[in-house]
């Protein structure tokens, strides 16, 4: 955006990491790097907590539901209040409700006064927060970043940072649970958020004029509905979304059982196991972050969801920790490149007055339905088996992609005068990138 123009110097940084020549951009991805690794910190020390309590998988997907389903059931209103107020406040507003939040998890494990009730309780209350962090959230990058062919660039570089902390953050948490026991890492969780907020607090941001909005709240809510699910291309990529987070995302809910029950490890094993599910999403971020343009990301989608469905199905039969290493690193892969294409290919071509009620039905697809996942695959795993469950799983994503392909020649055509709008298109670029262009097959308005 055009604010950013005079807060940003001139930088040496190209290519793989153009979006870090922005400083806001600069401030927020080092935050976030920091926050991050406490995050994943605390899911890991979660999962490993509440198995150790209950000895329940069931209950495994009972706690993963508490935090999500407010998600689901708060992201369109989070996202009206996203386009209507201040993002930059309502992110300093959530940060510290979330430091709050560990900080409390953090006394209660520490003194050893830690139930399923008090974790039940505060993963509703995380949740809540959260429906309302990420609308504000995948909507403000936007606006750290002055030129839109580098948006793509800060999304894939916001996935790096997400998966450089999901390889750090559960590999040091394993390590520490096996020393020290969990506490510990809810403590270092809450101390991280002092660098999300420090990084907040230091960008310079000019006052963003916003368009002037019917203050009916139910009709802005109707009028997103309609403008995402009315357009196919942003449609398809939702339901795409939702399935995933529905059938796959279960598989991290099932973590412990598999580490404990069916390789026979212990935290240190669940740790290992994420890691390397983190070291395959890392190199499909960096690999998305390498690109130049949004054009293919479709394809990449398709091949993508094909990884993870095989990668979760040959997880499933893995019996030794290896193969479960090298199952995992394809699921990782394949989960990111799905992922964060998707968002890249919604923040491309949304209008930007709507951006946030998108964003958070995004939100809601994404983090609104593993809750339900994760319960229904508890449930299933303590009647057929965490393997069998796993299967199940990744057998529906692989057939999930089979609509999104058949619907893919209609969607390019919507897509392609948004594109041709943006200059996205190689035909409607300057007459250099033209030249270039005819060396090679052109690509269309391939989204």
């Amino acid at each position: 955006m055009e604010e950013t123009l005079t807060t940003n110097k001139p930088s040496k940084l190209g290519g793989m990491f153009r979006a870090l020549n922005y400083r806001n951009y600069r401030l927020f991805f080092m935050g976030q790097s920091i926050s991050l690794i406490g995050t994943w910190m605390q899911q890991i020390a979660m999962s490993w907590l509440v198995y150790r309590l209950t000895d329940s998988v069931f209950l495994l997907g009972m706690v993963s539901f508490a935090n999500q389903i407010p998600a689901f059931l708060l992201g369109p209103f989070a996202g009206v209040i996203s386009d209507r107020f201040n993002r930059h406040r309502l992110l300093l507003l959530t940060q510290f409700l979330f430091l709050i939040e560990a900080s409390t998890l953090a006394a209660l494990v520490l003194t050893n006064t830690v139930n399923i009730y008090y974790i039940l309780g505060l993963g509703v209350f995380a949740g809540i927060i959260n429906a309302f962090d990420m609308s504000a959230r995948q909507s403000f990058v936007v606006q750290l970043v002055e030129k839109r062919e580098d948006m793509s660039n800060a999304i894939a570089l916001n996935s790096s940072m997400f998966n450089m902390a999901r390889l750090v953050g559960p590999s040091v948490a394993g390590g520490l649970i096996a020393a020290v026991g969990e506490g510990i890492c809810f403590l270092i969780n809450a101390i991280s958020y002092f660098a999300v907020l420090a990084s907040l607090l230091l960008m310079r941001l000019p006052k963003v004029e916003r368009k002037v909005q019917d203050t009916q709240i139910l009709k802005s809510l109707s009028e997103g509905f309609r403008y995402a699910f009315g357009f196919a291309p942003i449609r398809d990529i939702l339901v795409l979304i939702a399935t995933l987070s529905l059938f796959g995302m279960p598989f991290t809910v099932l973590m412990p059982a598999f580490a404990r029950d069916v390789l026979g490890g212990d935290a240190s094993t669940l740790g290992l196991l994420m890691g390397a599910s983190g070291v395959g999403a890392l190199l499909g971020a960096l690999y998305l972050a390498s690109r130049k343009t949004v054009i293919g990301l479709a394809r990449v989608i398709v091949v993508a969801s094909v990884l993870f469905g095989l990668g979760l199905m040959a997880f499933s039969f893995a019996q030794t920790l290896v193969l479960a290493m090298l199952s995992i690193f394809v699921v990782g892969l394949g989960m990111i490149l799905r992922m964060a294409s998707s968002n890249t290919l919604i923040q491309t071509i949304v209008d930007e007055d709507k951006r946030g009620r998108v964003m958070s039905f995004y939100s809601m697809a994404f983090m609104g339905m593993a809750p339900i996942g994760s319960l229904l695959a508890g449930w299933v795993a303590e009647r057929i088996g965490v393997g069998y469950t796993l299967l199940g799983c990744g057998v529906i994503c692989l057939l999930s992609i089979i609509p999104f392909v058949l619907g893919l020649p209609k969607a390019r055509e919507q897509v392609r005068p948004i594109y041709q709008r943006l200059g996205i298109l190689p035909e409607i670029a300057s007459g250099l990138q033209v030249a270039s262009n005819l060396t090679s097959p052109p690509e269309g308005g391939k989204m």
